[in-house]
């Protein structure tokens, strides 16, 4: 959400609901891959959102599923990561945090802000 000075800090959980609401039309499609993520084209086949802090209570749409961090939303990630990298889904995680990075499972493809922004028409 900080990708965009939005107002996003004074209503977490609005603002996670907004983003939320974007994302189903999503699903099913294919879309120009981020760098790195092996071939000039991804199909997403589904959307795992992890909420942290005030985010935890938006609302989620049919089509995104959504963890709710009990505690740090990076320890949330990485563990859904390795869950489903060990399940053998292909996993692409969209951050800018170096140090979550740093963190996710080798297999895991990673990408910034941008060109999920991109990618909503952000």
């Amino acid at each position: 959400m900080g990708s965009r000075p939005d107002g996003w800090w004074r209503d977490r959980a609005g603002a996670a609901t907004r983003l939320l609401e974007r994302m189903p039309h999503l699903v099913g499609r294919e879309v120009a891959a981020p760098d790195g993520a092996g071939g000039p084209i991804v199909a997403i086949s589904r959307i795992v959102a992890v909420l942290e802090g005030a985010a935890r209570a938006a609302t989620a749409p049919r089509g995104v599923d959504v963890v709710r961090a009990p505690a740090d939303g990076d320890g949330a990630i990485v563990d859904e990561t390795a869950r489903l990298a060990e399940a053998g889904e292909r996993v692409l995680v969209v951050t800018a945090d170096r140090g979550l990075r740093a963190r996710l499972d080798a297999g895991a493809l990673v990408t910034g802000p941008g060109w999920f922004n991109e990618v909503l028409g952000r």
